[in-house]
């Protein structure tokens, strides 16, 4: 009996490796269903969404306000950056503005996050230019643009390429609110039928649990994902994005969620506004 396939999506970041590492090496009985997992930069799998390509997808926060109607969010495999997050890093040549900004996609919920904050500091001598996400510290570094956003495992390795911290999204996020800055999250097509969503999302969080469970291993795997990490550094990275929040949104999670969604409405970021719905 042939079985159900299931498309995932996920970023190539050691954190979305080791969040899928026992669905990717056949470490749960998966039962009716076949995972098979595209690894995609966040911003072009923000897009695809719109598509509905893939049963089930990491998405932006930021990109789910255009994809509600597509996608409802699971209640597990999230990213929260809890007093941390994206970065915005200057080249200390090149400090001060006007100046521009490599952004790793204007869907992601770090573009979010920046509209943000240069709203609240009123900066309007900016202009954003969309960088893969790899590259963004690469052409920073250079002096190619004056700053730029970073949303992967550089947030640990900026200052030893000579990168100035600008601001600390999520520390700026908290300290506005109160709240962690939630930032990617698995979300699953609604037009599947409810057996299959409530399965898949109950083998999500199993290969959450597992992969926090039997760490070495799943970091192993996540190691081919960190883009030369030392293992100190990739555990640190890997414990900052998949911990109790991955598991579960929880209450402050979902508030948090809500939180970003109204504020995007409100400063004109996104065109409607939206209820998220959990699974």
């Amino acid at each position: 009996m042939s079985k159900q396939l299931i498309r995932v999506g996920h970023s190539p970041d050691s954190d979305d490796a080791f969040m899928f590492y026992a669905l990717a090496k056949d470490k749960l009985d998966t039962g009716p269903y076949e995972f098979v997992h595209e690894l995609v930069d966040i911003e072009t799998l923000n897009r695809r969404a719109f598509h509905g390509e893939l049963e089930l997808t990491a998405v932006s926060v930021h990109a789910y306000a255009y994809l509600n109607d597509v996608y409802a969010l699971c209640n597990c495999g999230a990213s929260m950056g809890d007093g941390y997050g994206p970065i915005l890093v200057e080249n200390s040549s090149q400090a001060g503005g006007p100046y521009r900004i490599a952004v790793p996609g204007t869907l992601t919920t770090a573009f979010l996050a920046l509209k943000l904050y240069l709203a609240k500091e009123k900066r309007t001598d900016v202009e954003f230019v969309t960088v893969p996400f790899d590259k963004v510290q690469d052409v920073v570094k250079t002096g190619e643009y004056g700053a730029g956003v970073i949303i992967h495992e550089g947030q640990l390795t900026y200052a030893r390429e000579g990168l100035g911290l600008a601001v600390d999204l999520g520390v700026w996020w908290k300290e506005q609110t109160g709240l962690p800055l939630p930032l990617g999250a698995n979300a699953i097509r609604r037009d599947l039928p409810w057996k299959t969503i409530s399965d898949v999302v109950r083998l999500l969080r199993a290969s959450v649990q597992y992969g926090l469970d039997n760490r070495a291993e799943a970091l192993d795997y996540a190691l081919q994902y960190g883009r030369g990490l030392q293992r100190s550094d990739a555990d640190k990275f890997v414990g900052m994005y998949v911990n109790d929040w991955t598991l579960d949104f929880g209450d402050t999670g979902r508030k948090a969620v809500r939180e970003l969604l109204r504020q995007a409405y409100e400063h004109g970021i996104v065109p409607k506004r939206v209820a998220p719905e959990f699974i």
